[in-house]
């Protein structure tokens, strides 16, 4: 795959929405040989109260013409998912690495599409699983492979939240709610972090079965999911997701249970581990988050592309988060 070393990372972005405000993008100033140079938005008026808000240099309303500036050399695709596929094979037939929004994609093709391009085009493709970069999961990682709670027997995932809770920014189309552009609701906004996660701890899923449907009649996505799925390792999960329950009911958490002790963590609800162990009995870390949530995943990219370090989330262990989403959210 293409590299920059001895370089500059000049960042352009198409559909530049509301993840790039605060979570992505101001970050990309923030590092050390990196640079926003561009961004794009199909509503020119939008793409440039943005970028004099941000202080970028320049705007576009069309997203060949961003592709066309000599002076970026790597693509941040922001859009909703719907555009994930052929923005990234535009990007990458351009000759420019590219950074996509999570989910990956919408489906399961549309990633194996996006590898074949970054195949073709030699140049690496990256997902914004911001998670496999923040403190406190790293942290769990570093438990589990420094054997503090024995060999890993299971994991389960409960996500419960009441109907139009506060779950993600609100934007202007609800998109989220409409598998056509999501893919598959909040299940494939939020639980695609959580499973992705556990694919940056365990390794890949080599199974996975569930249970979908539409129980309170929203919308149009899919509002309730369960099933199980059993990593390569031999490490057995459960997950069920519920976005009608009461309020009572609402609930953020993973446990990952070993032969010696448990670790709870929230996903979105809290950045704090909870150790439990026979010896040592209860342990609790607590984790300051960074303010651009996705900025420890954008120095890994910048330092990927470089040459001088590597990025743990990329078109290939975005394609098999989708995989498990699908496999458990399609009957």
């Amino acid at each position: 795959m293409k590299k920059f070393p001895d370089s500059k990372i000049r960042w352009g972005i198409l559909g530049v929405g509301d993840v790039c405000e605060v979570k992505s993008a101001p970050a990309m100033n923030k590092i050390d040989r990196s640079s926003l140079v561009a961004v794009m938005r199909r509503t020119g008026e939008k793409a440039r109260d943005y970028a004099e808000r941000h202080q970028v240099p320049k705007w576009y309303d069309d997203a060949d013409e961003l592709l066309k500036d000599p002076e970026i050399n790597a693509i941040y695709i922001a859009s909703p998912p719907n555009a994930h596929e052929y923005l990234t094979q535009m990007a990458l037939a351009a000759g420019k690495p590219v950074y996509v929004e999570k989910p990956m994609a919408r489906t399961s093709i549309e990633c194996r599409s996006m590898l074949t391009a970054s195949s073709k085009a030699g140049l690496p493709l990256y997902v914004a699983y911001y998670r496999r970069a923040l403190p406190n999961f790293l942290k769990i990682k570093e438990l589990v492979e420094e054997g503090m709670i024995g060999d890993v027997r299971l994991v389960n995932i409960r996500l419960y939240k009441p109907a139009n809770p506060q779950l993600v920014a609100k934007t202007e189309t609800e998109w989220r709610l409409k598998p056509e552009i999501s893919g598959g609701g909040y299940f494939y906004d939020l639980a695609s972090h959580q499973l992705d996660f556990l694919d940056f701890m365990f390794g890949p899923v080599e199974t996975a079965t569930g249970f979908a449907g539409n129980q309170a009649g929203l919308y149009d996505a899919n509002d309730i999911v369960s099933g199980t799925f059993r990593f390569k390792n031999g490490v057995i999960g459960t997950g069920s997701w519920c976005f009608t329950s009461s309020d009572a009911s609402a609930v953020d958490q993973t446990i990952i249970v070993g032969s010696r002790g448990q670790i709870t963590y929230p996903t979105f609800d809290g950045s704090h581990v909870v150790l439990e162990t026979d010896r040592n009995g209860t342990e609790r870390f607590e984790f300051d988050l960074p303010k651009h949530i996705q900025q420890p995943l954008i120095q890994s990219v910048v330092d990927d592309l470089l040459g001088t370090g590597n990025c743990p989330s990329t078109g290939m262990s975005g394609a098999r988060t989708n995989y498990v989403m699908e496999q458990l959210s399609t009957v």
